[in-house]
């Protein structure tokens, strides 16, 4: 696996693209799930910064990717919390 996929014109991060695609196939009503949004939230952070790759391949995921309530509130919250930080 490489570890970028482009993806209309964009080099995004492949390891998250592959982490959403499962997320949504099989068990499940194809949308990611709060226990999903946890571990695409630690992929993200693992590096100790969220890098610009890492930014747009989530807004890609947040935009073509059917979410539950719950795990959307939450991610969006996370990600919030950790912006203020900085």
């Amino acid at each position: 696996m490489s570890y970028y996929k482009n993806v209309n014109g964009k080099n995004l991060d492949g390891h998250l693209l592959d982490m959403a695609d499962k997320a949504v196939e099989g068990e499940g009503d194809g949308r990611i799930s709060r226990k999903d949004a946890e571990s695409l939230i630690a992929a993200v952070v693992d590096g100790g910064a969220y890098t610009d790759i890492e930014k747009a391949t989530m807004e890609h995921i947040r935009d073509n990717y059917k979410w539950t309530e719950s795990a959307n509130e939450w991610f969006r919250s996370q990600i919030a919390s950790r912006a203020a930080k900085k």
